[in-house]
């Protein structure tokens, strides 16, 4: 319940579909997600790629988690409604629903099998340290120029 957009339908049918040991048949998460049909399959012949859709075919679960992806699409503030956002705009807001249903079932694995917390990335910390490091460069650019240091190649400061 820590990832936003997934519910108490979603975990009711994880738990009915797979339960808490069928995620253990599945030695990565990639198989788990390609196991949904959620991941591309790449039908490659002599090196040239033939075709790199989902394949088709569904399941309960598979419908769970595309509802969910497609409920973080409607959220505002949310962490992974930016990565939706960025899919929809190149690819559409089906393809946007696939790809965050994938990430989804990649991000439950990994918390079931792998026993790690949700930590989503905080968009926040990344913009303050984006804005503050050029603003300390001007800042400290000012304060060399009101004190007529030079600056030279070889000696770092030449007072």
């Amino acid at each position: 319940m820590q990832i936003e957009g997934v519910s108490h339908s979603t975990v009711l049918s994880i738990m009915s579909e797979i339960g808490p040991q069928g995620f253990k048949k599945f030695q990565t998460a990639k198989q788990f997600a390609s196991w949904l049909r959620l991941a591309p399959n790449n039908k490659i012949s002599g090196g040239r790629v033939l075709s790199n859709k989902t394949p088709k075919g569904s399941n309960r679960l598979k419908i769970a988690l595309r509802q969910a992806a497609n409920v973080i699409g409607n959220l505002k503030n949310a962490n992974l409604h930016n990565f939706f956002i960025r899919i929809s705009i190149r690819k559409g807001r089906s393809a946007a629903i696939t790809a965050t249903a994938r990430k989804l079932a990649i991000i439950i694995w990994n918390m079931i099998v792998n026993r790690q917390e949700y930590k989503p990335i905080n968009p926040y910390e990344f913009l303050d340290e984006k804005r503050t490091l050029p603003r300390i460069v001007k800042e400290i650019q000012k304060k060399i120029a009101k004190l007529d240091i030079q600056i030279n190649e070889f000696n770092y400061l030449n007072i």
